[in-house]
């Protein structure tokens, strides 16, 4: 697994988009994020559709088209320095379709944030466009708007990204040892049942793989990290970073099924790692070669994620 393309970092005035590819974004929680956006002196420009619910299926914004269409529109705009998803939810698979890969690549690099169900899209954009992305906090998210650390990291990440090149968590050591390669990753559910489709990684081999879900319970984060094995989509992988598992039952039980599935690879596991659906969640780049410690709770990039 090589590493890819770093986007060019933001700086005062910057255009940034916001789109919505999955779920529904509730108005005061995009305004409240627009407003936060406007504070870091960026010009944010929000999607057609963002607001907008899917005339039969009230769990997504919009119809699929019209999604695909706000993200493409907002990519290939050449004024726009970023896209920031508003939120995760479900929907990303359903559009990722209908998006024009030779048009979003001939747009250039550019930053794209999101996480949760933008799983799909940080696979996509990897493995489509060849870029780094950052799994950070969605504009409209409550991480975003009401968690300072969260906030400041991903500011720090789009800003001033040297800054923040070691992520340091207060997790422990699953399985001890170091370990390098390209990072990848996300939610766990949403990477199984991207497996076979044709913008999915083909596997995790040399990678740092970056785990995390959101109200699964045990069985079923049993049943996904088994399906994994049995694809041998996670054979060869270096090293794997667990963040946190919110809604998915005492922790004690959801780390068992880890230790059970995960510590027989014989690679460095890493716990507790401090990103997705978790308060104070850490921006982590995608795609960027880095170093895992899992003795001493540490990520550390080679390179700013952007350049």
């Amino acid at each position: 697994m090589k590493h890819l393309v770093r986007p060019p970092r933001l700086a005062a005035g910057a255009r940034v988009a916001v789109v919505a590819p999955s779920g529904p974004v509730a108005e005061e929680r995009l305004q409240a994020g627009l407003d936060l956006l406007r504070g870091w002196d960026l010009e944010p420009v929000v999607g057609r559709h963002v607001l907008a619910t899917h005339p039969g299926l009230g769990y997504l914004a919009g119809t699929d088209a019209d999604r695909a269409a706000d993200l493409e529109r907002a990519w290939c705009d050449p004024s726009v320095d970023a896209v920031l998803c508003a939120r995760g939810g479900y929907g990303a698979q359903r559009m990722v379709d209908l998006l024009d890969w030779d048009a979003l690549r001939a747009a250039g690099p550019k930053v794209f944030v999101g996480f949760s169900d933008i799983t799909v899209l940080h696979q996509a954009f990897a493995t489509r466009l060849g870029l780094v992305t950052l799994h950070g906090p969605a504009a409209a998210g409550v991480d975003f708007i009401k968690n300072d650390r969260a906030r400041e990291h991903l500011r720090a990440t789009l800003f001033a990204p040297e800054t923040v090149r070691t992520l340091t968590s207060a997790g422990t050591a699953l399985v001890p040892g170091r370990a390098r390669g390209v990072t990848l990753g996300g939610c766990l559910s949403m990477l199984a049942s991207d497996l076979g489709t044709p913008h999915a990684h083909p596997g995790a081999r040399g990678g740092l793989l970056m785990l995390e879900d959101v109200g699964e319970q045990p069985y079923r984060i049993d049943r996904l990290l088994t399906q994994l094995l049995r694809t041998g989509w996670l054979d060869g992988v270096s090293g794997i970073g667990l963040g946190s598992w919110h809604g998915c039952g005492p922790y004690e039980d959801v780390r068992a099924v880890l230790a059970d599935r995960l510590g027989g690879l014989g690679v460095p596991v890493l716990e507790e790692c401090g990103f997705g659906h978790c308060a104070g969640a850490s921006t982590v780049p995608f795609g960027v070669m880095a170093e895992l410690d899992a003795d001493k709770g540490t990520l550390t990039l080679d390179e700013p994620a952007l350049r």
